[in-house]
């Protein structure tokens, strides 16, 4: 029985009977709070997203504990990108292995909440890797008889391919899809996507130090398919927003960008004769030295 703003429950048994009911005059009546909108301990996927599909459009909402908002988060400040960093370990390591094992959508498993720390200590990670496992490869490739002189050149270029490429492609793919219409594209969605991607490439960069080069070639080749595959899984309900004949020109553009940068990491860092590799330095052939009479 309601009346007015008081909600007031009776037991009633199966015939009818109230029963012995004795009502208390002292009983008190309060408001009721059922249809109040109650905190979520969880941002919701379209909330969270309409905060982070602003970026660099001026500003997006802070969100304090109790889910309110405590001010706004400036292009200039800290706190506008300490939100892009707003994961634990456990997301991290969550993420980590569906990109290597992936099960169901990435994006989805992101539940409107990417980040830039997994793909930005990921591809640092990478860059790493490369250039000590490149550097091994060289140390047994070269003469022994003649000291190994490290490359630094390596370094420096496998920072400038990673990040570069990780940066550069989403923010481009993110442009396109944008001008051709599609509302579904998140830049911050594509940059974490390629960035976990590049996981692959760890464990690929460590095995590539030998100095077999069809097993170098066949290891790249493994780093690829699962990488673009990965990529293609997960970007194509995005690119479908757009028409049929832009969507299959983005995958195929996708696929070989990626081939690209395959190939460029077996060129440059797995493979003996790279065109950044220094050759060692010749010593002077030794003279005799000759006596005038």
């Amino acid at each position: 029985m309601a009346s007015g703003d008081y909600n007031v429950v009776i037991d009633v048994d199966d015939e009818g009977d109230l029963g012995d009911l004795e009502f208390n005059q002292d009983l008190e009546f309060h408001h009721s709070n059922f249809d109040d909108d109650q905190p979520r301990g969880k941002v919701q996927h379209g909330e969270n997203r309409s905060a982070s599909g602003g970026l660099f459009s001026g500003s997006a909402p802070a969100r304090s504990a109790s889910g309110g908002t405590s001010g706004k988060r400036f292009l200039w400040s800290l706190d506008f990108y300490a939100q892009f960093f707003d994961v634990d370990t456990d997301e991290v390591l969550k993420r980590c292995w569906a990109a290597l094992f992936p099960k169901t959508n990435f994006l989805d498993l992101l539940e409107g909440n990417p980040d830039l720390y997994g793909p930005l200590w990921i591809t640092t990670t990478v860059v790493l890797i490369l250039f000590l496992s490149s550097t091994i490869q060289g140390y047994f490739a070269s003469e022994h008889d003649v000291p190994y002189r490290y490359n630094f050149d390596l370094l420096s270029g496998a920072a400038g391919l990673m990040f570069g490429y990780t940066g550069i492609i989403p923010i481009a793919l993110w442009g396109v899809l944008k001008w051709y219409g599609s509302e579904s594209a998140n830049l911050l969605e594509c940059l974490c996507l390629y960035g976990y991607a590049n996981l692959i490439w760890v464990p690929i960069a460590i095995a590539s130090a030998s100095p077999i080069s069809i097993l170098n070639w066949i290891l790249v080749g493994l780093g690829f398919g699962a990488s673009v595959l990965f990529l293609i899984r997960n970007l194509d309900p995005v690119v479908k927003a757009t028409d049929a004949k832009t969507s299959r020109i983005l995958l195929i553009a996708v696929i070989l960008l990626h081939a690209g940068l395959s190939l460029t990491i077996k060129i440059l860092f797995f493979h003996h004769t790279s065109p950044v590799a220094k050759p060692a330095p010749k010593e002077p052939p030794a003279t005799t030295p000759s006596f005038m009479f």
